[in-house]
């Protein structure tokens, strides 16, 4: 027997997730009822040894979850590689030109953002220098106070300004946050996962734990024979 011939069929990342599940039922055999004869009969690396090398027949009782979880896994890796995506590629918007759009609607946002609070904040600074300097050279006079006025009104504006900015990056952020394809793809990141618990739970329970119990079943307990009472034993 051979401890590294693992089943040729399975992927090698998932033929150390055979392994994992493998060692963790050995590990927490002595709190399992239906193993209780671990040690007593067989250890677990005689055990592990076994199922080891007949891990293609153990893996072969949750066939069919393993090809389901490898076919949706392979499909998010690689989605153009999946059934139907060539079918459906014409249907679809071209994806450079939506990113195009995207990108110029994020763009004058973006300049938008910055300019209006930039020219308002520029008047005010120059309406109140103005207006600050008329008052110093003339109390009195009109202009003066019509300057200050209108520069604290572009003030006013600028705090506008910089609120409906924020505003409108904040929206623009979770607008790209919650795509369709972001959606999309968490949809199928979650359905890799269930059928990934989905081949786990069958190779458990329907592969590893019956080999398991049907292996320390053909190998009876012979410790009682070995240390029989001598007086008992023929002359």
């Amino acid at each position: 027997m051979h401890m590294n011939s693992l089943p040729q069929h399975l992927r090698s990342e998932d033929r150390r997730e055979f392994e994992r599940l493998l060692d963790e039922v050995l590990r927490s055999a002595p709190h399992r009822p239906e193993l209780a004869a671990v040690g007593q009969r067989l250890n677990p690396a005689q055990l592990r040894t076994m199922a080891i090398a007949a891990s293609a027949l153990i893996t072969a009782a949750a066939a069919a979850e393993y090809q389901r979880y490898v076919r949706i896994r392979d499909e998010l890796r690689h989605p153009e590689q999946a059934p139907g995506a060539a079918d459906a590629a014409p249907a679809e918007p071209d994806p450079a030109a939506t990113d195009l759009a995207a990108a110029h609607g994020a763009g004058a946002v973006a300049v938008v953002a910055v300019l209006a609070p930039l020219l308002s904040a520029t008047a005010a600074v120059i309406f109140l220098l103005i207006g600050y300097i008329l008052r110093t050279l003339d109390p009195g006079q009109s202009f003066a106070g019509t300057m200050l006025t209108a520069g604290w009104m572009f003030g006013a504006l600028t705090v506008a300004a910089l609120l409906v900015a924020a505003a409108g990056l904040l929206l623009t952020a979770l607008r790209n946050g919650s795509s369709p394809e972001s959606r999309a793809r968490d949809a199928a990141t979650e359905e890799v996962a269930r059928a990934r618990a989905a081949w786990e739970t069958a190779l458990l329970e329907r592969g590893i734990l019956p080999f398991l119990q049907e292996a320390l079943a053909d190998h009876p307990d012979h410790t009682g024979s070995e240390h029989a009472d001598p007086e008992h034993q023929p002359d």
